[in-house]
């Protein structure tokens, strides 16, 4: 069971928006918010996920950070960009109620995605996790056609359908810093004719004590004290 959590008509709009302009799910193409996940639990269906994204906008961001496209041990279940099962289960992401219930059915427990530890870590080391907004260049699971369990590369023209929702997104925070995680993401927000405020390398293949340093660098402050 979820705990009650109070959106924001406007948040919960702004989440079926973005939802509503991206592509439907298709053969290794696969939307979170359209279709049931192989391993969704019985709970964790389309509209919890699209549920938790609005409840993850509510907010007036100071930055929103963007990737390339979701992971199956990410957003894939959870529907919120760089966020796994485990930390919906312990109630580590601001503004997302704390769930009683799995995400998944996978039988070894919660998926853990280190991507997703390493950019929740540092937005709450720079006081930033309750002003932060996490999407994807293309907010859709890429992945080879029969194998929802894989990641794969997104083609250019698969992201570029996401171009639609990261242009709502962008319109909707105008005064927020647009932060691309990888080169990949830079390039891909440089096509779509979104300036990025800064790119950070993305934390996954060694890539994490950089992606801390240029965060810090930028945001560098204390956090608030609890």
């Amino acid at each position: 069971m979820t705990e009650a959590c109070s959106v924001s008509s406007s948040a919960m709009a702004l989440a079926q928006e973005l939802a509503s302009l991206l592509p439907a799910t298709r053969e290794g193409f696969f939307n979170p918010y359209a279709t049931p996940h192989p391993l969704d639990a019985n709970s964790n269906n389309p509209q919890a996920k699209l549920a938790r994204l609005g409840a993850h906008l509510d907010c007036d961001p100071e930055v929103i950070c963007v990737g390339e496209a979701p992971g199956y041990q990410g957003c894939a279940l959870s529907g919120v960009a760089f966020t796994c099962e485990d930390q919906i289960l312990s109630g580590a992401i601001p503004r997302v109620a704390l769930l009683s219930e799995r995400l998944s059915s996978r039988p070894k427990g919660p998926f853990k995605e280190p991507s997703a530890a390493a950019v929740w870590g540092i937005l709450y080391e720079l006081g930033l996790a309750e002003r932060a907004v996490l999407w994807n260049a293309v907010q859709m699971h890429p992945h080879r056609p029969g194998n929802p369990l894989c990641n794969r590369t997104p083609t250019t023209s698969e992201v570029m359908e996401g171009k639609p929702a990261m242009l709502a997104l962008r319109s909707a925070f105008p005064k927020a810093k647009l932060v691309a995680i990888g080169k990949k993401s830079q390039g891909l927000m440089d096509r779509m004719g979104l300036a990025c405020d800064l790119a950070v390398r993305h934390p996954s293949y060694g890539g994490k004590p950089e992606f801390q340093a240029s965060m810090r660098a930028a945001f560098g402050r204390r956090a608030l004290p609890i």
